[in-house]
């Protein structure tokens, strides 16, 4: 079953996501050569916390971190250790999740660590372009399928895969709520879109094939060849008119295109 929000839940969702936002922005300087990844997760919980609020992965479904903190091939759902240190040269997936008085805002983004190939530096860039051509659908009266196909049209346009077998969801009361969002299919197709509708719209797309595989740890999805992944993930509200990006901190927005797969703090 579908839940549309209140103005007054949104408020609340708003404020958790307000700080998720936050989080991603100042993680460009956390993450750095030589950081491990239980750093990264450190640093996330803290400022959860520290704002009143519960990391909403740590126990889901025994879970055992605060965030997931995935490098390379690894899709998502990478558990943080403290003896895995980022090299140069890689790209890491961090996906949050916070909890305000029992309402949850969830999203990720993917980050180069130091200098980065080419490569790696596009399917970061198309990767977060994909999820901005499915927001142009998130407007009430569109559908589901609409977002899925702009996200697809955009992945495959640059030579990647988009996942099949991970997708976007609702998010409120719950992480995982009513609809699935798919990042791939037809356009025209699925659930109607409505005022009130939270999704979570989080594109996965590969550099080679869109097959996975999951680690012995029953967490970590990899790509079946290896290749590399993004992820890049909002919570979106459905209103009246333009859509609201409640895990989009201002100051990401108003940043500087490096070209290498991140956006920087504007200086002046």
């Amino acid at each position: 079953m579908i839940y549309l929000k209140t103005d007054d839940e949104i408020d609340m969702m708003r404020a958790a996501g307000s700080v998720v936002g936050s989080i991603f922005y100042d993680l460009s300087e956390v993450i750095k050569p030589g950081v491990s990844t239980q750093e990264v997760n450190d640093f996330i919980e803290s400022r959860i916390r520290g704002a009143g609020m519960e990391p909403t992965f740590l126990g889901y479904n025994g879970f055992p971190a605060s965030a997931c903190v995935s490098l390379n091939e690894e899709i998502v759902h990478g558990i943080p250790q403290a003896d895995r240190l980022m090299q140069e040269g890689d790209i890491v997936g961090v996906d949050i999740g916070a909890t305000y008085a029992g309402w949850v805002a969830d999203a990720a983004r993917t980050y180069p660590v130091g200098e980065v190939s080419e490569k790696a530096a596009r399917i970061i860039e198309v990767c977060r372009n994909s999820f901005f051509a499915g927001l142009a659908h998130c407007r009430a009266g569109c559908r589901l399928g609409d977002i899925g196909h702009a996200i697809q049209t955009v992945a495959e346009a640059e030579g990647f895969s988009v996942v099949r077998d991970l997708v976007g969801h609702g998010v409120g009361r719950r992480m995982h709520e009513d609809p699935q969002v798919k990042n791939y299919g037809p356009a025209g197709k699925g659930v109607k879109l409505l005022k009130g509708m939270a999704l979570a719209i989080e594109p996965m797309i590969n550099e080679g094939v869109y097959d996975t595989e999951t680690l012995q740890d029953d967490w970590t999805v990899v790509t079946a060849d290896g290749g590399l992944s993004a992820h890049y993930e909002n919570t979106v509200v459905i209103t009246d008119g333009d859509p609201e990006l409640i895990t989009l901190d201002e100051r990401e927005t108003a940043g500087e295109y490096t070209g290498r797969g991140a956006w920087q703090r504007k200086t002046s």
